[in-house]
């Protein structure tokens, strides 16, 4: 070992290079540490030769989960304190979720407000909802129905889904009642989600109201609370909000503590079809449980995780992802530093991705690595900038700028045409970026401010900032 490799701090995670060579152009970031034939540089010439392409790691078992990690610049200044992104792209792209290509049973729970201002129309939509939801679900699944007003019922207690006419006829029985006891309703709902042994089963509590808790506990964190833990019981809560009443700020809250999905349902003809696609998204699920971990190498921190809250270890960072349908890709954006280093080739950290595949019940493993070139001259950097990691930071920008915007209107900070100005260039943003369903919420938005409707205008967009907190794209 020479001298500089042995007083070197960060000598455990330099890469070492493939053959000794008089400079370095080309860099990529590969999963498991790997890394491509380098490629000569040419010292007669200052352009630099395109990165290839990341390459996905694919872990073995049913699922067919990749993962990509790629750096927001693959060269950083050997001198200077960097401050960078490192982007995680998880992908599902399994065709089949069960062995036999048949899907995993599920196991969800129906949680319905019936206060007094659901009376009439709302609550036959919400009945109708329930109905369709049964016609989807097969005698290997399992189903509950809860009830609450200021008082909670169980329609029925958890069990297979052997009669569907039978469980029609309890839904048709739901008549509406008094005030909302939500905190109580969302217990018995999990509580009886929870009563069926969760091995083998995607399991997920539905629960829709239009209305803020005016009965029981009301308090925002308590509510919260009780959702934590029942994800840590392995039951993800969907939040459906109905109307103009309800609080978003809450139900919004419960779906991003939970890993499960946000929806504002502005009509009563739309439950049936938001109702279906969620159970589309919970038939759909090929991973459960999606935890990702970076392992830090001595020098490197995680400053922040864009729309997630990660847990800290010694040199870790963790961060869950709830369940995975195929199709879907969740990426995540995390913000790091990285201390001053010897010009050299290191790791500045490790992606290991974990979750239960359910189709056989075992715990699957994956990790990738990112891998990055520090160099003396600081002028190189500007060339190794990745498209792609810029393209996320814009959807991060897009978000951030959203809450903005609802903060002005909310305090009246804005003017009509300004608030108009303002979610337009979200919106071209968002289409520019791909995002055309976040895109189509914010052109609704607008157009519900445009009408005067400012409540339904910032439930859009809190269902919009929701969503591309949660990085996931279909």
């Amino acid at each position: 070992m020479n001298d500089k490799t042995k007083f070197d701090p960060y000598s455990n995670d330099r890469v070492p290079p493939a053959r000794q060579q008089p400079a370095r152009a080309r860099i990529t970031i590969l999963p498991g540490g790997r890394r491509p034939a380098e490629v000569p540089a040419d010292t007669n010439k200052t352009q630099m030769a395109p990165p290839p392409q990341p390459r996905p790691q694919q872990a073995p078992g049913s699922s067919g989960v990749s993962m990509t990690v790629r750096v927001g610049n693959r060269f950083a200044a050997a001198g200077d304190r960097t401050r960078q992104h490192v982007l995680t792209q998880i992908t599902a792209n399994g065709t089949s979720v069960a062995i036999g290509g048949r899907r995993m049973p599920v196991n969800v729970a129906l949680v319905i407000d019936r206060s007094g201002s659901m009376e009439g129309e709302p609550l036959e939509y919400v009945k109708r909802a329930c109905s369709y939801v049964v016609d989807m679900l097969t005698q290997d699944d399992a189903l509950s129905i809860v009830a609450f007003d200021d008082a909670v019922e169980v329609i029925m207690p958890a069990r297979r889904v052997t009669d569907p006419q039978l469980i029609k006829q309890h839904i048709a029985r739901i008549t509406p009642g008094n005030t909302t006891n939500l905190f109580d309703g969302l217990y018995a709902g999990g509580a009886q989600a929870a009563s069926v042994p969760l091995d083998g089963y995607v399991t997920r509590v539905l629960l829709l109201t239009d209305g803020e808790p005016t009965a029981g506990l009301r308090d925002f964190n308590s509510i919260v609370q009780q959702v934590a833990d029942l994800k840590a019981r392995g039951v993800t809560v969907t939040a459906l909000g109905f109307g103009l009443e309800y609080n978003e700020e809450l139900m919004a809250g419960i779906a991003r503590r939970s890993g499960g999905n946000y929806y504002y349902i502005a009509r009563p003809d739309e439950i049936p079809d938001v109702f279906r696609r969620e159970m589309e998204t919970v038939l759909g699920v090929t991973a459960k449980n999606v935890k990702l971990t970076l392992q830090l190498p001595r020098g490197a921190t995680v400053r922040q995780v864009y729309g997630s809250q990660p847990s800290f270890g010694a040199r870790t960072a963790e961060i869950s992802l709830g369940d995975l349908e195929r199709g879907a890709t969740i990426s995540k954006l995390w913000e790091m530093d990285w201390e001053p280093r010897r010009p050299a080739t290191y790791r500045v950290a490790k992606a290991t991705l974990t979750w239960e595949d359910p189709a056989t019940g075992r715990s699957e493993k994956l990790s990738a690595s990112a891998v990055v070139d520090f160099i003396a001259d600081p002028t190189i950097t500007a060339t190794g900038e990745d498209p792609v990691v810029a393209q996320e930071l814009s959807v991060v920008q897009a978000s951030r700028d959203l809450e903005q915007t609802m903060m002005g209107m909310r305090t009246q900070m804005l003017s009509s045409v300004d608030l108009a100005q303002a979610l337009e260039r979200t919106r071209v943003l968002l289409t520019q970026q791909g995002r055309v369903d976040e895109a189509r919420e914010v052109a609704q938005a607008s157009q519900a401010a445009q009408r005067g409707d400012d409540s339904g205008a910032e439930k859009t967009l809190i269902g919009t900032i929701y969503h591309l907190d949660q990085g996931k794209k279909r």
